[in-house]
């Protein structure tokens, strides 16, 4: 009897050091430094998923302008358009959009009493790309960041390289100026063709004009309400951007811890990874070393 009792309390004490095993100190810091690497890892892979910050483009040079009551509708600029970028005639993908306001206007019947630009008025309204200052709604919602500036005039242009075609810039835009090519799968809209547009050279009329950038975002209705919105990230970081007064410098003191709020030639905005990694790491490696001194004290 007294070896099996003395069996089973051996029994229990193997049990109890198997579920409740005691770590030591090199242990800990062991298992501590394989948790930051484990960590260093993980964001860095978290990063690569990240939405990029919000882009801030330079302001473009040259914008083509348009006087509707000069307009006679011929449609050579459409043509010379796509003739020049698309080496093909084809009015849909035109930059410059006449087309679709002729007659009934941009919805067709429906839109027959919208004012400007539908049969009933005369007037033949020509769309143009405004260039948009910051924020350029079709570069901040491209998931590829596909728009981007034209070495000739900073103009709006697509990186035919990156674009994958998803559309989403075609959604975003509320004048509707980025047309779909089917053939490429790309999206296309007006790069002021290398500080020369065409659509200009060809109007027989004068009815549009080349001039310096000036901003009409403000001025002229919106087509359509843009269904695309920006991402979490990119939309938080618009709203960082603005903050008026004291908030403002909230976002500055931010700047102050490493990696927090990064500023690039693309924008400015507060990242939640390196955000994170610079306030993680830093605290795994001070809860090592407490630990450590606290072990160390304890056995004493």
């Amino acid at each position: 009897m007294g070896v099996q009792i003395a069996g089973d309390r051996e029994s229990q004490e193997i049990s109890h050091a198997t579920l409740n095993p005691r770590c030591s100190r090199r242990q800990m810091l062991k298992l501590g430094g394989i948790s930051i690497i484990g960590m260093s890892a993980l964001g860095a892979t978290l990063a690569e998923g990240a939405a990029p910050p919000l882009l801030i483009m330079e302001k473009a040079t040259g914008l083509v302008t348009a006087d509707p009551l000069r307009c006679v509708g011929c449609g050579r600029c459409e043509l010379a358009c796509t003739e020049f970028n698309d080496g093909k005639a084809a009015p849909t993908l035109s930059r410059i959009k006449i087309d679709r306001n002729l007659s009934f206007g941009p919805r067709g019947e429906l839109a027959l009493r919208e004012g400007k630009g539908n049969w009933g008025n005369g007037v033949i309204v020509q769309d143009v790309c405004k260039q948009c200052p910051h924020p350029v709604p079709c570069a901040d919602i491209c998931p590829e960041n596909a728009i981007v500036v034209s070495p000739a005039g900073n103009a709006r242009m697509v990186d035919l390289q990156k674009c994958t075609g998803c559309k989403v810039c075609l959604r975003a835009c509320p004048w509707e100026m980025i047309s779909f090519d089917p053939e490429t799968r790309k999206a296309t809209k007006c790069d002021l063709c290398k500080g020369k547009p065409k659509c200009v050279e060809a109007c027989p009329a004068e009815a549009l004009s080349y001039v310096g950038w000036h901003d009409l975002t403000g001025s002229i209705p919106y087509r359509v309400i843009p269904t695309a919105r920006m991402l979490g990230e990119r939309a938080k970081a618009c709203h960082e951007c603005h903050m008026p007064g004291q908030q403002n410098t909230i976002r500055q003191g931010l700047a102050a811890i490493t990696g927090s709020s990064r500023t690039t030639s693309q924008g400015i905005g507060l990242n939640w990874i390196d955000l994170a990694g610079s306030v993680l790491v830093p605290a795994g490696l001070a809860f090592v070393a407490i630990h450590a001194v606290l072990r160390r004290m304890s056995k004493k």
